[in-house]
């Protein structure tokens, strides 16, 4: 089994006025099989987060480290990141105009497994993925992400999710946008990687709404760049409840 480590991140991006540190600190250990849920309010760094472990180069990281199995994630590309199982569903994915979604899919895959995949078994692979997260047929043969409605984009995130099949997933606000059949296909969808594979999540979000489909091992909360409180599913029912006042009160 496979460990993803964060220790003591900190992480900036430049400002009109120079550097602005986010992140201020982060801890978090996540094993392959466990869900860890990210909650917190806008701004308190959850995105930042996601990103850095994906090699954005907008984020600089000035201290800590990311480990994967013992080795140095931040020095590896983002290519050699998702080649190590790494995955990262954003929050708002970006159109890939003159690509369509089964050349995407095939060429990642190739590119993750070093050969292309036997072609009878991949296009039943992805009729099968297509058919789970109640996609048109015609929808593969679609530019990448373009003209797709949100639901659309979500879905196709989780289809290159199940395809893919990463050590790890950061889902960035995976519910952002989806209306409640959607919610409901796209959770479907993750359950069906953490049940057929030893996926390990994070699962960043604003709202327990999605935690009623995918059941967290563990809650966290950050604010101001700092995880606050860990806890079992039942912080995040507390957070249904309480909100984050609490917790943005004592950061000021």
């Amino acid at each position: 089994m496979s460990t993803l480590t964060i220790t003591n991140l900190h992480v900036s991006i430049d400002g009109e006025n120079g550097p602005v540190e986010i992140l201020k600190g982060v801890d978090l250990t996540l094993d392959q099989g466990q869900t860890h849920a990210i909650m917190g309010p806008n701004g308190s760094g959850k995105s930042t987060l996601a990103y850095t472990i994906a090699g954005h180069p907008r984020y600089h990281v000035t201290e800590g480290s990311i480990t994967l199995d013992g080795e140095d994630v931040l020095a590896m590309s983002v290519d050699e990141r998702a080649r190590a199982g790494l995955f990262l569903a954003m929050q708002y994915p970006v159109e890939v105009p003159g690509v369509t979604v089964s050349n995407f899919l095939r060429t990642s895959k190739t590119a993750l497994d070093g050969k292309a995949p036997a072609l009878r078994q991949w296009v039943t692979d992805l009729r099968a993925a297509m058919d789970a997260l109640r996609m048109e047929p015609g929808f593969a043969e679609r530019n990448v992400n373009e003209g797709f409605s949100g639901g659309e984009k979500k879905r196709h995130e989780i289809m290159q999710l199940e395809l893919l099949k990463p050590k790890f997933a950061v889902l960035d606000e995976t519910d952002s946008g989806l209306d409640v059949d959607a919610l409901k296909i796209v959770s479907e969808g993750v359950n069906r990687a953490l049940t057929n594979t030893s996926l390990g999540v994070i699962l960043i979000t604003h709202y327990t709404r999605i935690l009623g489909y995918i059941k967290p091992d563990f809650v966290h909360v950050i604010v101001n760049g700092k995880i606050v409180e860990s806890g079992g599913p039942e912080l995040a029912d507390r957070l249904e409840n309480e909100g984050y006042d609490r917790y943005v009160n004592q950061a000021a």
